[in-house]
């Protein structure tokens, strides 16, 4: 038997609590306010590369989210001064060179205006795990801890969409669901903007989730 809502909803305020009693720094105590309801923001990173110990962020994109509407002009976007410089690997990938750097904050300024940006929103986006995992080596100095808000996985709603299609005697091994960002954007008939532009993943991401919840009836 599950336990009933307001169990859970006490289980999470409890979280909450812990989480707060362990903040570094009592400035970020809005990242534990309740969120706006119906309200997340779509987030990305680019960084010099896919190892989450030694590579740094480049560029933070993040855009708002409220209901049904992508709000474009409520965006973040910001370039990142990595400590090591860029490879010119790094550099064909997401066009950022180290002339264009030269500009950018420190990684910890951009990160708190990221905080204050997010506030205690949900996060939406696409394989979101790796992109907290570079977030959060810079944000655990700032909060002692992660990075407390939910963190919504866009292609796991995907996942979910394509497995209630599927037919019964392939459900047991999800057979045939591609995960591919640009299979996913083409399936839900959805814009593809210039990759590895943090910003543009960011939108991207965004509008693929409001598409999903629709479809996912999460919104009925």
């Amino acid at each position: 038997m599950n336990p009933p809502a307001g169990f859970l909803g006490s289980l999470a305020r409890r979280r909450l609590g812990r989480q707060r009693r362990r903040l570094a720094d009592p400035q970020f105590a809005f990242l534990f306010d309740e969120p706006p309801p119906r309200e997340w923001v779509a987030l990305d990173c680019e960084t010099t590369g896919l190892d989450r110990r030694r590579d740094e962020i480049v560029s933070i994109g993040a855009v708002r989210i409220v209901g049904e509407r992508l709000l474009t002009s409520e965006r973040l976007e910001l370039l990142v001064q990595p400590e090591r410089g860029v490879s010119p690997e790094s550099v064909r990938i997401h066009r950022l060179r180290e002339r264009d750097l030269a500009r950018g904050l420190p990684a910890q300024e951009a990160v708190r205006r990221l905080l204050h940006f997010a506030g205690s929103r949900p996060l939406v986006g696409y394989y979101l795990e790796f992109d907290l995992a570079m977030l959060n080596r810079i944000a655990r100095p700032l909060l002692g801890m992660p990075l407390p808000q939910p963190a919504v996985e866009v292609s796991a709603l995907y996942h979910d969409y394509k497995f209630r299609q599927l037919p019964p005697y392939q459900q047991h091994d999800n057979a045939g669901i591609d995960l591919r960002f640009d299979t996913m954007m083409r399936d839900l008939q959805l814009p593809l903007r210039d990759a590895h532009d943090a910003l543009n993943d960011a939108v991207m991401a965004g509008l693929a989730f409001i598409k999903l919840r629709r479809l996912l009836g999460y919104d009925s």
